[in-house]
């Protein structure tokens, strides 16, 4: 049980970090994933054939991969709150540059550029929560910062499918109005989180010394006792060369996958049954609602009995087959039911994973073991997109690309079966139990 003082705080950090790191992040994927919706009259406009807008799209993913281990161990030095603020206005000044593009290859260097502008941000968050919260409320405060990302889908589509019906603007076409109305929150909270993030708990004034005495005692008592476990990883290089962590990072590749092909091509794969551009946004946004709540209560699970591993392998399996169901697909309804299943098992299976590097990485280990986690995963938000647009250009459909997408999944389970055996039989794994 809690007690009165460790409820206080447990309180006081999940209202004052989760809600400002959730909208942080609703704000980014939305950049991230709004070019899905632009695609509705971009693709025409530009001349971006399904193969040039899938590349492009998961260029996005490659400039993120190549900048997402030095940002997060910048981060590391300088802290959360001025690495944060600068990622945020950089990557709101892209995005709005993606409203001027003019062909394929101007299309393909803003989203690189896109990525290398967010690189660092995610992990940075998941970094963050690390520094902040006890191991026993971890999976949930991941699970209610990355609850964002299918809030902004739920949210975002509508909004994004009503931008798309206005009327051209100054001579600007609805998909550029979309990129330039969807950038400005993220310059302008750039600024406001130089405000308001606290970098560590030893400096937070918003909480009573005691409280912080608390917090910044158990902190410490957590990260001795997991340094103290054989297999514990500290240092930047030998978490990078940790089989543990490019475990993690493959099992995240087929869960980025998944996430990116619905952000990119939900829209259009929806919009075939008939649909306008707002109706479109409402169906693609009624997933996530059910998406939100199933990680919610997946997370607090995963919390309560202090299991991670089958908290990652029925999601990543629901998925697979929700996958599978979407390319067999032959109504409106059904591909809906299916992009229901697929999304709560993609959003299900996140917390529980992110709560496994903090088992065995602290300090620099940590900074760079998530990024690359983060970096390497997040290739299958290339590979996913990618792949729907070629098969679809090969094909003609969208069922052979689900299907890819739906086997990254399985793999993903498999991988993370195969990590808690191989864990099982070092000393760190009973960290993973006792840890808490």
């Amino acid at each position: 049980m809690m007690t009165d003082l460790e409820s206080r705080v447990s309180r006081k950090l999940m209202l004052r970090i989760i809600p400002f790191v959730m909208l942080l992040y609703f704000v980014s994927f939305l950049d991230r994933v709004n070019v899905g919706f632009a695609a509705l009259t971009m693709n025409k406009a530009i001349g971006l054939s399904p193969t040039a807008f899938g590349l492009g799209g998961g260029l996005f993913f490659i400039g993120y991969f190549l900048f997402e281990v030095p940002s997060n161990l910048i981060l590391h030095k300088v802290g959360a709150r001025r690495w944060i603020a600068r990622v945020m206005v950089s990557w709101g000044i892209v995005s709005l540059a993606s409203a001027f593009v003019v062909g394929p290859n101007s299309f393909y260097a803003l989203r690189f550029l896109l990525g290398v502008a967010e690189a660092g941000f995610f992990p940075g968050i998941i970094l963050y929560l690390s520094l902040w919260f006890p191991t026993r409320q971890r999976a949930v405060a991941a699970a209610w910062f990355m609850a964002a990302a299918p809030i902004s889908t739920a949210i975002g589509s509508p909004i994004s499918g009503a931008i798309m019906k206005l009327p051209p603007i100054a001579g600007l076409a609805d998909w550029q109005l979309l990129y330039i109305l969807e950038a400005l929150p993220a310059v302008i909270l750039g600024f406001f989180v130089l405000k308001y993030l606290t970098d560590t708990p030893s400096k937070a004034q918003w909480l009573a010394p005691e409280e912080r005495d608390w917090l910044v005692a158990k902190l410490k008592t957590e990260a001795d006792a997991r340094q103290s476990h054989a297999g514990h990883t500290a240092g930047a290089w030998s978490a990078l060369r940790d089989p543990r962590v490019l475990a993690l990072a493959l099992i995240y590749f087929g869960t980025s996958a998944g996430l990116y092909t619905l952000g990119l091509w939900a829209p259009l794969i929806i919009k075939q049954y008939g649909f306008d551009s707002f109706e479109t946004g409402l169906l693609a946004g009624i997933p996530s609602i059910v998406a939100v709540i199933a990680m919610i209560l997946w997370a607090k699970h995963s919390d309560r009995t202090e299991e991670r591993t089958w908290h990652v392998v029925i999601p990543c399996v629901l998925a697979c087959l929700g996958f599978v169901f979407a390319g067999n697909a032959a109504t409106a309804l059904m591909i809906v039911l299916a992009l229901v299943v697929v999304n709560v098992g993609i959003s299900a299976a996140k917390a529980p994973l992110w709560a496994m590097p903090s088992m065995f990485l602290s300090g620099a280990g940590a900074a760079a073991g998530i990024a690359m986690i983060n970096s390497i995963g997040n290739l299958g938000g290339f590979v996913g997109p990618f792949a729907i647009g070629w098969l679809k250009n090969l094909t003609g459909g969208y069922s052979a690309g689900l299907y890819v997408v739906g086997a990254t999944l399985a793999v993903s389970a498999v991988v993370t079966l195969m990590l808690s055996r191989q864990s099982k039989q070092t000393p760190v794994a009973a960290g993973e139990r006792h840890s808490h």
